[in-house]
């Protein structure tokens, strides 16, 4: 059968994921959501309800597989991502990982580095989840989720790192990581092939927030995959608009790394808490953060530059 990887129904080959989005979330929360659950409680039925729209819409354009690569933290469901896969037949691959410092719940693994178990607390969480599941649900994540700070590693995002990286060799599962407002993603990729994970089971992710060609040639140079994955996003967080995103995408293509580039658009189903409101400006610059964007928009753009169909199908394959 080959390379596996675990999706919420079950271990499948990588062969089998087929057209892939490398990253997108069915359901995200900032972690401070659950004190909001007076005006913004959750509601399973309409999770699921937007998770099947959404992944029957992708669906429609080939897409077999969706990488949900939500923290522990952040809301993370693997129940309901079940749910809606086994009412679709999309293959959804949830994640073990915590988010970066600036807006991760860092406090309680902080709490437990001064009692000195933090290393040990933060190994056994990977390796029980990934061995034998999410709590008690059975459902094993099939990637590690990482992330970095704005332009440096914190010493705590280091301590992720360096026991993911003994955790993926020890289990060999996927790694795949955020980088903030396009910074770190070459030192990301350094410091996990330097502590001995395989370049090819590495997904450096949110690159397409540089468009500094040198930045990209520098982080594919270790041999790792990288996501030009969060289209859809314009100017938020510091992103580039989309038309930047292409010209850069375009750039690395001619060069020749196709191979190396997966697409998604980071897109978010359900917002845990309240939705985010947002102003007239805002909402127009990300009307089409949504998961069906590349589809509709980048891939005809991608196309009319004169990129052959075997090259775009080529990155979304893992």
């Amino acid at each position: 059968m080959g390379e596996q990887i675990e999706t919420v129904t079950g271990p499948i080959s990588v062969s089998d994921m087929g057209k892939t989005l490398i990253h997108e979330h069915f359901l995200f929360g900032y972690p401070g959501y659950s004190g909001d659950v007076t005006l913004g409680p959750f509601n399973r039925e309409e999770a699921v309800r937007k998770g099947i729209e959404a992944a029957k819409a992708v669906m429609k354009h080939g897409v077999k597989t969706v990488v949900d690569p939500t923290p522990n933290e952040c809301g993370r469901n693997p129940e309901v991502l079940k749910e809606i896969s086994e009412a679709t037949g999309l293959q959804i691959v949830c994640a073990t990982g915590y988010y970066y410092e600036g807006e991760g719940a860092t406090t309680y693994f902080k709490f437990r580095h001064t009692l000195g178990t933090a290393e040990k607390d933060i190994y056994d969480m990977f390796m029980t989840e990934i061995e034998e599941g999410i709590a008690n649900t059975g459902i094993r994540p099939g990637v590690i989720k990482l992330a970095t700070s704005k332009d440096e590693i914190t010493p705590y995002e280091q301590l992720f790192f360096t026991i993911a990286a003994r955790v993926q060799q020890e289990t060999g599962i996927m790694i795949l990581t955020h980088t903030q407002e396009g910074t770190m993603g070459p030192e990301q990729a350094k410091m996990l092939v330097d502590a001995g994970v395989d370049p090819s089971k590495i997904v450096i992710g949110h690159m397409c927030g540089n468009t500094d060609i040198e930045y990209q040639k520098n982080t594919l140079a270790t041999g790792v995959k990288i996501g030009f994955d969060r289209f859809g996003i314009q100017q938020l967080v510091g992103a580039p608009m989309d038309e930047e995103r292409v010209e850069t995408l375009l750039q690395l293509l001619e060069a020749g790394y196709e191979k190396q580039i997966m697409l998604s658009h980071d897109s978010i189903i359900y917002w845990l808490g309240r939705d985010p409101e947002m102003s007239t400006e805002v909402a127009e610059l990300v009307k089409n953060w949504h998961p069906v964007h590349l589809f509709e928009n980048i891939i005809p753009a991608l196309q009319k530059k004169g990129v052959a169909n075997e090259t775009i199908e080529t990155m979304f394959r893992l």
